[in-house]
C-alpha cells in the first residue's frame, strides 16, 4: 500500500472521509463541527463534502447529543460524537456509562451500540483545571467501553477506523499536542486491531509503558539514556487502555526487570495504577527493581505556563527515574537539553 507523509490531524481527517464515503450510515455531531477551525483541522472538509444531514452541528446539550447518538446506533447508524474537550463529556456520563456501555450485556450481546466518541486531551491550552483535564481512567474503569489513546499519525487513522467498524462503544481519545506529528501514513483504508500495543524501540535494561504523547516523551529519554547513561531502554507503545495488551508489557518487562509507566493522567488511582498492579500479580518474578509511575501531581491542572512546566510529566523525569533504578541512586540524573521536547503551541485553536 502507497504511503506518504501526512500530519495526525490529517490522519484523522481521512480515516472519517474514506469511512463515510464507503458507508453512508455513518455521520457526525457535535459543538463546533461545522465552524471554520473545523475541531483543529481534523474535521476539514468533511461538512461540504457530505452535507448538514451527516456532518450535524449541535447545540451545547452533550447528554442529550449522546442519547440521539445511542437510539440512533441501536436503529442502525454509526455516529460519532465529537468533544473539543473530554471536559464536556463529563455532561453526557449517565449516558455513557448507564446506557451506552451496558446495552450489550443487558441483551445478551445479541444488540451493540457501535458509538464512536472522539475527545480531545491537551497541555499548555492555558485553560487550568476545568478544560485540560486527562480523564482516561474515568472511562477504562467502565466495563463495556472501549478506551483508544493512539500516538502517531499511522496509528490514528487505523485505529479510528477499526473504532468506527466496532460494534460496542469506544472512546477515542487524542492529544492536541499530536496534531502537527507528521509520519508516513498508508493512502487507503485499513485497520489496527484494539487492544493490541506496539513495541516502538526494543531495549534490554528497562521497560518504559507509555500512553499518547507520553510516547514521545519516552522515546525522547530513551534517547538521553543510550547516550549519556548506556542503558537500553525498551518502549512500549499501549495504544488501546482498554482492552488492554497485558502480554506486550509481561513479555517487555520478562525481557527488561524493570518498569516505569508514563502516563498523561494523575498516578493516583489511574491507569498506571492498573498496569502496576497487573506486573505485580503475573510478573512480580520478574522484577529486579521497584516499578515507578510518571503522571501528573495530586492537583487540579494550572493556568500559568509556568506552572504548567512544572505540571506536567517529561521525558526527564523519565530519566531519572531509569537511572535510579538501574544505579539505585537517590538524587536525580542530570538534567539534559535532548530530553526536552520543543514546540511552538501557543494555545487552543
Amino acid at each position: 500500500m502507497a504511503t506518504r507523509k501526512i500530519t495526525f490531524s490529517q490522519a484523522i481527517n481521512e480515516a472519517l472521509f474514506l469511512c463515510m464515503k464507503r458507508e453512508k450510515k455513518i455521520f457526525l455531531l457535535g459543538c463546533g463541527v461545522t465552524s471554520p477551525t473545523a475541531i483543529f483541522g481534523s474535521l476539514k472538509g468533511l461538512y461540504r463534502q457530505f452535507g448538514k444531514n451527516r456532518v450535524i452541528e449541535t447545540p451545547i446539550a452533550e447528554n442529550g447529543i449522546t442519547g440521539i447518538a445511542i437510539g440512533a446506533s441501536l436503529l442502525g447508524m454509526f455516529p460519532i460524537i465529537i468533544h473539543q474537550r473530554i471536559d464536556f463529556m463529563l455532561l453526557s456520563m449517565d449516558q455513557i456509562v448507564n446506557h451506552a456501555a451496558k446495552w450489550s450485556y443487558m441483551f445478551g450481546g445479541k444488540k451493540g451500540v457501535p458509538l464512536t466518541i472522539r475527545c480531545i486531551i491537551g497541555k499548555g491550552w492555558g485553560q487550568g483545571a476545568q478544560h485540560s483535564q486527562s480523564l482516561q481512567a474515568l472511562f477504562a474503569h467502565i466495563p463495556g467501553l472501549k478506551v483508544v489513546m493512539p500516538s502517531t499519525p499511522c496509528d490514528v487513522k487505523g485505529l479510528l477506523i477499526s473504532s468506527i467498524k466496532d460494534k460496542n462503544p469506544v472512546i477515542f481519545i487524542e492529544h492536541r499536542r499530536l496534531y502537527d506529528f507528521k509520519e508516513k501514513v498508508p493512502v487507503g483504508i485499513y485497520k489496527i486491531p484494539l487492544g493490541k500495543g506496539r513495541v516502538v524501540r526494543k531495549g534490554k535494561d528497562i521497560t518504559i509503558v507509555a500512553i499518547s504523547l507520553m510516547v514521545l516523551e519516552a522515546l525522547k529519554a530513551a534517547e538521553v539514556l543510550k547516550k549519556d547513561y548506556k542503558i537500553d531502554a525498551e518502549v512500549v507503545d499501549l495504544r488501546c487502555l482498554r482492552p488492554l495488551d497485558e502480554k506486550i508489557i509481561l513479555r517487555s518487562v520478562k525481557k527488561t526487570g524493570r518498569l516505569i509507566i508514563a502516563d498523561t493522567g494523575w498516578i493516583t488511582y489511574g491507569v498506571s495504577a492498573e498496569i502496576s498492579a497487573l506486573v505485580s500479580d503475573f510478573g512480580y518474578q520478574y522484577l529486579k527493581a521497584p516499578i515507578k509511575r510518571v503522571g501528573l501531581p495530586e492537583v487540579p491542572t494550572p493556568t500559568t505556563f509556568y506552572l504548567e512546566n512544572l505540571y506536567y510529566p517529561t521525558a526527564q523525569r523519565i530519566v531519572n527515574y531509569a537511572v535510579n533504578l538501574i544505579f539505585c541512586q537517590k538524587k536525580s540524573a542530570k538534567r539534559s537539553k535532548t530530553a526536552v521536547i520543543k514546540d511552538s503551541f501557543t494555545g487552543p485553536f
